[in-house]
This record gives C-alpha cells, sequence and structure tokens, in this order.
C-alpha cells in the first residue's frame, strides 16, 4: 500500500493532484492539517518576500490569515528549529523550549497563538537543502484532542516512512507547475526574458519578434517590475527560479 502511494506521487502530473493524495495520505497516520513552504530568496535576515514563497495547505482560512497574513510563521519555534536543521522534529522540542526559557517574546507569542486555533501537537520535517537561498519544510498538525505523546507514539511506529513519504513528496512538488499570482509575467514578458537568457541583445530580441527595442525594452521594464527587481538579470534569475520561463506551454 505505501508503495502505491509513492509510485503515485511520483507521477503526479499536477499540483493539485499530489496535494490531494498527500493530505490524505498524511490524515491516515492523524495528521489533518498540513502546510508547506518553501523559498528560494532566503538570506540571513529574512526569508524573502512573503509573495516568492510557494505554500501549499489544507489549513482553514483564519489560521492561515493570521499564521501567514500577520507574519507570524517567521517567529514560530519550529521555524527556527528548521533554519537551523534537516530532518524530523516532534513538537515536544517546542515544549521543552518553554521550559527552559529559552523561547524569545515572538515566539511565546506565536506559540499561544496556535494553542488558541488547535495547533498543539504535531511534526516538522525541515528538508535538506542545495543552496544557501533556500528552504523547504512541512509543519504537520495532529487532529484536535490527540495529545503530543500520542504523536510521539505515531511516529515511532511510522515515523519512518512517513518523512520519507514527505521528502519524496517535497521533490515532486519543486518539479511541478506552481503560479505565483503576484509574479505572473505576460507571455510577450516571459518570451524577451527566455532571449536574454539565451543571450540575445535587445536589437536581436526586437528582430526575432517583430518589435522596436523600445518595445522590447518595455516588455522588459514591465517583467522587472512584475518580479520587484531593478536589473534584467535579477529578472531572469528570479524568473527562473519561480519557474516563470522556459515553461513546457510558454
Amino acid at each position: 500500500m505505501n508503495l502505491d502511494y509513492i509510485e503515485a506521487i511520483t507521477n503526479a502530473t499536477s499540483l493539485e493532484q499530489l496535494w490531494e493524495m498527500h493530505t490524505a495520505k498524511m490524515a491516515t497516520y492523524g495528521f489533518d492539517r498540513l502546510i508547506y513552504g518553501f523559498t528560494n530568496f532566503r538570506t540571513d535576515a529574512s526569508l524573502g518576500d512573503v509573495d516568492d514563497f510557494m505554500v501549499l495547505s489544507n489549513h482553514d482560512r483564519d489560521y492561515l490569515q493570521k499564521f501567514l497574513g500577520e507574519g507570524l510563521y517567521f517567529h514560530g519555534p519550529m521555524m527556527r528549529w528548521s533554519l537551523e536543521n534537516t530532518g524530523a522534529c516532534s513538537w515536544t522540542w517546542v515544549h521543552d523550549q518553554a521550559q527552559k526559557g529559552l523561547l524569545t517574546a515572538d515566539e511565546i507569542s506565536v506559540f499561544s497563538a496556535n494553542a488558541e486555533m488547535d495547533v498543539t501537537a504535531g511534526y516538522t520535517i525541515s528538508f535538506p537543502t542545495i543552496s544557501s537561498r533556500n528552504k523547504g519544510a512541512i509543519a504537520m498538525t495532529a487532529e484536535r484532542g490527540v495529545s503530543q505523546d500520542e504523536v510521539d507514539h505515531i511516529w515511532q511506529q511510522s515515523g519512518r516512512f512517513i518523512e520519507l513519504a514527505n521528502n519524496i513528496a517535497h521533490l515532486k512538488i519543486l518539479s511541478l507547475p506552481y503560479s505565483y499570482p503576484k509574479r505572473e509575467l505576460t507571455a510577450r514578458q516571459r518570451e524577451v526574458l527566455e532571449w536574454v537568457g539565451d543571450g540575445k541583445t535587445i536589437q536581436d530580441i526586437a528582430t526575432l519578434i517583430g518589435r522596436t527595442p523600445a518595445t522590447v525594452e518595455k516588455h522588459l521594464r514591465l517583467a522587472r517590475e512584475a518580479l520587484n527587481v531593478e536589473t534584467t538579470a535579477q529578472a531572469l534569475l528570479k524568473a527562473s527560479f519561480l519557474r516563470q520561463i522556459y515553461k513546457p506551454d510558454a
């Protein structure tokens, strides 16, 4: 059965299909609320612009509005753990940190806000990174009324497979198209950026697309504005990270 699941998510052709399968599978282990996040724009002081994050979740809208919309995610205790570690961690770690007085005031606020919304027991998996600029993790919340001790017991029995399944899902997610509504480029903006990436000059691109150099410059300017960057080189890099260019349907 577990091999059937791994095969199914490996063969998923859309993010929606994969996420539906993954949330359903994790629910069979008692984790009924998941939130997955990935960024390619991490720095020492920031995770980058929230509009550039890939976020998937089946939490209710009220929770997501508070956790993401109000920026609580950045101060979550398990966020700190995720940024400093790789692998799986029981939320017992948060309780231990609290008892030792090692949580910051902001982390205590997030801990309290989660408790108010029944986000109290679970596990977090921090995925391996291939660059200092990227980071991905998934927080898995246990069903309401389930204690952390019960969650830890589930993990003792099935944690190895759950972690493996999430790692495979993470790698598959990174290979599938994802829409960034506030970063979406037009077909023409994608095209001119792709030509820039192929080493073409403004004049070359104008000839190739049958437009004036001024029009090409306009499309590049609009692409930079859409991606919130200052230079075309930055736009090319960011569009590549966000999978906005060289798309199969482009």
